[in-house]
């Protein structure tokens, strides 16, 4: 008979996304706080993929990855940015049930996507210190693309699956995500389906789809940071280090933040402080990311002298 209870009520259409709900004074502030960050994440990252695709110097391995991280910021952040700010500045919280779906589909896919562009980025710059002799054969313009175009697929497939299942599940109330995206595990709080087994997936996939690029992108820093040390002179093993320092940066912070948020426990007393960190990896990480890369990185910041000259001086 309980079994049956929820199939006896009104399916629900639509959540209610609270974002900054609990902040109503500040509602105008954090949306122009918000739309700069966006204008900012957008226009950093659309200028290092426009420099790595018209500077001739920027034609390797490395900026080729670079240029497709920059792609997927531009992607990842316009799954969230837009929508919160549109309903910092009109109010309106409600997305359709359909919609809060396709949103998590689009940032779960972005994200694993990520974690699979940073173990190939990870890859290559192994194969620069550890393997210089060999670098230039083994990582030519076919295993690139193989590189790149195998993150954007292996990033898709857990995101698909998963959705598939998460679909079927029937929402009957209450309709309130404490959150300011669809995530996966409030949808699965608020279902009145059976979600013993669409639980089971969730970490299998997390398991099967997220570990091997973690663990790629942990033991090739390792065999890195090995082979620095084993440098003799002082000026070899910074000259080394600053080659991978700005994606080692970049790595840390998107894993740091997203083991923050997915390990800390989910008690009612954490649910801001998990807010505030999910804006970490969803909205800073994005603008921090081509920042890090342009700032610390001689070949990009002179090729962004020569665009300046070029297109504003001549």
């Amino acid at each position: 008979m309980a079994d049956t209870d929820w199939r006896n009520q009104t399916a629900i259409t639509e959540f209610i996304l609270l974002g900054f709900g609990k902040l109503p004074d500040l509602q105008i502030l954090l949306f122009l706080l918000f739309l700069m960050i966006y204008i900012a994440t957008m226009a950093a990252n659309t200028l290092i993929v426009v420099l790595v695709v018209t500077d001739r110097q920027l034609h390797t391995p490395m900026y080729f990855l670079l240029g497709n991280l920059s792609c997927l910021e531009t992607c990842y952040t316009s799954t969230i940015l837009p929508r919160m700010l549109a309903s910092l500045l009109t109010g309106e919280k409600a997305i359709s049930v359909s919609g809060c779906i396709t949103q998590f589909f689009f940032f779960a896919f972005l994200a694993a996507t990520e974690c699979y562009l940073l173990a190939a980025m990870s890859y290559d710059r192994y194969l620069a210190i550890c393997k210089p002799l060999h670098y230039s054969t083994l990582m030519n313009t076919r295993f690139c693309l193989q590189l790149a175009a195998g993150s954007w697929l292996n990033g898709c497939l857990a995101p698909a699956i998963f959705d598939l299942f998460l679909s079927q599940l029937i929402f009957c109330g209450p309709n309130e995500i404490n959150h300011f995206y669809c995530d996966s595990i409030p949808l699965m709080e608020l279902s009145c389906s059976d979600t013993h087994l669409i639980i089971l997936l969730d970490f299998f996939l997390a398991c099967v789809f997220s570990l091997p690029p973690c663990l790629l992108t942990l033991t090739s820093y390792v065999y890195i940071i090995t082979t620095i040390l084993r440098i003799p002179s002082t000026t070899g093993r910074k000259k080394a280090f600053s080659t991978c320092s700005s994606h080692l940066i970049v790595v840390t912070v998107f894993y740091g933040a997203l083991m923050i948020v997915y390990l800390l426990p989910k008690g009612e007393a954490l649910r801001d402080l998990n807010k505030m960190l999910s804006l970490c990896y969803t909205v800073l990480t994005p603008l921090v990311n081509p920042l890090i890369y342009s700032l610390r990185n001689r070949e990009v910041k002179a090729a962004l002298r020569k665009a300046i000259s070029k297109c504003g001086f001549h």
